[in-house]
C-alpha cells in the first residue's frame, strides 16, 4: 500500500497510484471521512447547482424566442 509523509504544515502528497485510482487532479477536493479509527479519503464531486433544473425547459425547444418572450410577458397594456 502507497505511503507518504506529512510536513511540518499538516500537508501530505497523495500517491500518484491512489490519484489516478480516485481520478484526482489539481484543485478538485477531497473529503476526509473518519469510521472508527479509520480515515478514508475521498474525491468530493460536488454537483452543480443548476443540475437540477437540467432539462426544465426541454418542451419549450424549438420555439421562436421572441414568441416566449411575449408570452411571459403577457398581453401590452392599451
Amino acid at each position: 500500500m502507497p505511503a507518504s509523509r506529512m510536513t511540518i504544515k499538516g500537508q501530505v502528497t497523495i500517491p500518484k497510484e491512489i490519484r489516478e485510482r480516485l481520478d484526482l487532479h489539481p484543485g478538485d477536493q477531497v473529503e476526509f471521512l473518519q469510521e472508527d479509527n479509520v480515515i478514508r479519503v475521498c474525491k468530493r464531486v460536488e454537483t452543480s447547482p443548476f443540475a437540477r433544473y437540467r432539462g426544465y425547459l426541454r418542451a419549450l425547444a424549438g420555439q421562436d424566442p421572441d414568441d416566449l418572450l411575449d408570452q411571459l410577458r403577457g398581453e401590452p397594456d392599451p
